[in-house]
């Protein structure tokens, strides 16, 4: 990490117009590898969750699986509202001009309306308890669930702000310390699950609820952390974005909810439907539902390959959109879109030749008790080797998109795509024609491949529809 460190990447200085397909894949490469790792050890701190939980058994493991549903949902959408910080540093960093000030102010902007939206998060997700009855789900399992979620909640704006700061650390090009934090993050949670929910090392014993305390004391390290690089490093330290941190800056205020909201909005189209997939679940039955949790974390861990390199992509295409080069915004999208597809072409091989190799990370394959579940989670993995390519180029596509700072019809694209051939098909499947869990699955398929469709096609059309030209 220290020679990393030495060495460097990317300066804020150093954005080359013209890049070569050569130095923009190291580039991109660079850039994008410790945002996916980080991605990988954020996924690794739900993981010791779920493993941890699953020890409780099935019911638990159900409860948190939805609580996550929602939690997860308000929690991404914020995030990403937010994350609109990403493509403005870039911008600013890219235009070669002055740029101390407009990170600065951008930054501090992103860390209030995270303040803000946090709490407002907070509330949505106090209704989980309505929402699971209406969708008529287990009374034992919305009684374990309301008492994990009515503690958990209170990790969300903490969680936000760490985000922000996420953001800032690698649009400045250092997310290696993003991959460092986040790494730390996974020891502490599993000590402190172990602890809390089994009642080790002193403390008391809690059962599901002491994973959402272990949520907690995690989110407030991570944040501590980043805080703490972000004062002593001195690369990070000389935009001094807590300086007069009470001082507001209302057009960059509203300029991050303009860019931000239709991307938080795109996030709740996606997250929002496997979110509602957890649902219909669990109307079919626990023993589909937890093959569907655990199905769906391989999916998900594979899928923050591509999210970190749309990370990247948003960065790279939002440093040649301040400089005004239209090369380098092709080059930065192409070059993105590559890696992301390439790598998900690997762990859709996966699932389909070694799936026992993948579903034993969560559960003992071994368990009689665990049959019902490992052979729904069998059938779900096959489904989700179909749609991990299509989930690449989305992912991607929209990533590149976002460093052009267009957010509004790429929003529309997804909650169509996610919503109409995507749920529809995932209700008329799954209960109308008897499909059931797999049929649930081949609607969220249908709807990825929508929407990686339309977005590519937008990113093909970029220059005919104006988006590369910047004003100023």
């Amino acid at each position: 990490m220290f020679a990393y460190i030495r060495a460097g990447f990317m300066r804020e200085t150093e954005y080359l117009e013209t890049p070569s397909w050569r130095r923009e894949t190291g580039e991109t490469f660079r850039l994008a590898w410790p945002l996916v790792l980080a991605n990988l050890l954020q996924m690794g701190i739900y993981m010791v969750d779920v493993i941890f939980i699953a020890r409780l058994g099935e019911a638990p493991l159900a409860a948190s699986g939805l609580v996550a549903g929602l939690f997860g949902l308000i929690v991404w959408s914020l995030s990403s509202l937010s994350g609109a910080v990403a493509p403005l540093i870039a911008e600013a960093i890219g235009a070669k001009g002055p740029s101390l000030r407009p990170v600065r102010r951008a930054t501090r902007m992103a860390l209030w309306v995270a303040a803000v939206t946090g709490l407002l998060g907070m509330g949505l997700a106090s209704l989980l308890g309505p929402v699971m009855r209406a969708t008529g789900q287990s009374p034992d399992i919305i009684a374990l669930a309301i008492e994990y979620n009515s503690l958990v909640i209170f990790s969300m704006v903490p969680m936000l702000l760490a985000s922000v700061l996420r953001n800032y650390v690698s649009a400045l090009g250092w997310p290696v310390f993003a991959t460092a934090i986040t790494a730390l993050g996974i020891p502490i949670n599993a000590i402190a699950n172990y602890a809390f929910i089994f009642g080790n090392l002193g403390a008391p014993e809690m059962g599901l609820t002491g994973a959402a305390v272990a949520t907690i004391i995690t989110t407030l390290i991570t944040l501590a952390s980043y805080i703490a690089v972000i004062l002593i490093y001195p690369r990070l330290a000389r935009y001094r974005i807590f300086y007069r941190f009470w001082r507001p800056d209302w057009i960059r205020f509203w300029l991050i909810f303009r860019i931000g909201t239709p991307i938080g909005l795109t996030v709740a189209a996606e997250a929002g439907i496997f979110s509602a997939a957890a649902f219909l679940m669990g109307r079919i039955g626990a023993a589909e539902l937890a093959g569907h949790i655990v199905a769906l974390n391989i999916a998900a861990l594979a899928f923050q390959v591509p999210f970190g390199v749309g990370q990247a992509a948003t960065i790279r295409v939002g440093y040649a959109y301040g400089a005004k080069s239209s090369d380098g915004m092709k080059l930065a999208g192409w070059v993105a879109l590559a890696l992301g597809t390439g790598f998900m072409a690997f762990t859709a091989t996966a699932m389909v030749l070694v799936p026992e190799y993948l579903l034993q990370i969560y559960v003992d394959i071994n368990d009689p008790k665990n049959a019902a579940l490992i052979g729904f989670a069998l059938q779900y993995l096959v489904l989700a080797a179909a749609f991990q390519l299509v989930d690449g180029v989305q992912a991607v596509a929209a990533g590149a998109l976002r460093g052009l700072q267009d957010t509004r019809i790429p929003m529309w694209i997804a909650i169509f795509s996610y919503w109409v051939p995507g749920f529809g098909l995932a209700i008329g499947l799954g209960f109308f024609a008897g499909l059931e869990g797999v049929g649930v699955w081949i609607g969220l398929a249908t709807g990825l491949a929508c929407a990686a469709l339309l977005l590519i096609w937008r990113w093909m059309l970029r220059e005919q529809l104006g988006l590369t030209k910047r004003a100023g």
